[in-house]
């Protein structure tokens, strides 16, 4: 019975014992030190609603002439050239200055390209847009900013024809088809006349290489509403051309005689960071 006794106090120090004797220099189980597999880095995607573009693209920040909520990450930055009728050339440069905040300047030459000797470089215009709100299931992405930046400079008047954004709001959200969005937005183009405007642009992303554009901008009344449409092609993930017509269906002239009709335009538009 006492020999039992011992055996049976024994046996729970057997697999101890036995472990030492395999490797005697390993110290006890329970001290060797615990090793974790780190996680693999998560792959981050743009949000689709405007938080900085659909895929590996660069976020939108405009259709053709009206805004998105998109904007620029911080420490990002963009050039935009804009070719339009009569040989001009409209520079955009943008910076994402501060999180959700981004500034920019646009310069506009009348008749730089060809051989019209009448080159005029109009006077600098300032963006500035921020991000107030990235949106969520149900409500879109806001931004809210400021857009200096007219259209149809007339000497004779001493003003753009087709009056600066001013103040604007502009939402942004999916319409239920993946890559189609909608970014309506309202404009006080100056406190002058409180004239309030909307615009109703569209973009359907197919597969991270064409964009279809399309804008009804400048609504306050028909006559002086503009219809806009185009295509956005992605050369690389930085760097794309828009191929677009303003003013489709539109015609008679503005108020210094010149054509109103429709404009074809090309742009180029390449993003980076610092």
């Amino acid at each position: 019975m006492m020999r039992a006794g011992w055996l049976a106090a024994l046996l729970p120090l057997l697999p101890v014992a036995s472990g030492w004797a395999a490797d005697a220099s390993a110290p006890p189980a329970q001290l060797l030190p615990v090793k974790i597999r780190p996680k693999a880095a998560a792959v981050q995607k743009e949000s689709p609603d405007g938080g900085g573009g659909a895929g590996l693209n660069a976020p939108e920040t405009n259709i053709v002439d009206a805004p998105t909520a998109a904007v620029l990450d911080y420490g990002g930055f963009s050039s935009q050239t804009r070719f339009y009728a009569g040989g001009g050339l409209l520079e955009y440069a943008s910076f994402g200055v501060y999180p959700r905040l981004n500034l920019g300047v646009s310069l506009s030459v009348n008749g730089l390209v060809g051989s019209d000797p009448a080159v005029r470089a109009l006077p600098p215009e300032l963006q500035v847009k921020f991000r107030c709100y990235d949106g969520d299931r149900y409500l879109p992405a806001l931004a809210v900013g400021y857009d200096g930046q007219g259209f149809e400079y007339s000497p004779t008047d001493k003003l753009y024809l087709e009056r600066q954004r001013g103040f604007y709001a502009v939402a942004s959200e999916e319409l239920g088809v993946p890559g189609l969005q909608a970014h309506p937005s309202f404009n006080v183009s100056d406190f002058n006349s409180n004239a309030i405007f909307g615009s109703i642009p569209l973009s359907y992303n197919i597969r991270d290489k064409v964009t279809v554009l399309f804008e009804w901008d400048n609504i306050s009344n028909f006559a002086n509403s503009r219809v806009n449409s185009g295509l956005r092609v992605y050369l690389t993930p930085r760097l794309q051309a828009d191929f677009a017509v303003r003013r489709i269906g539109q015609g008679g002239f503005f108020s210094d005689g010149t054509s109103r009709g429709p404009e074809r335009i090309v742009q180029l538009k390449y993003s980076g960071s610092f």
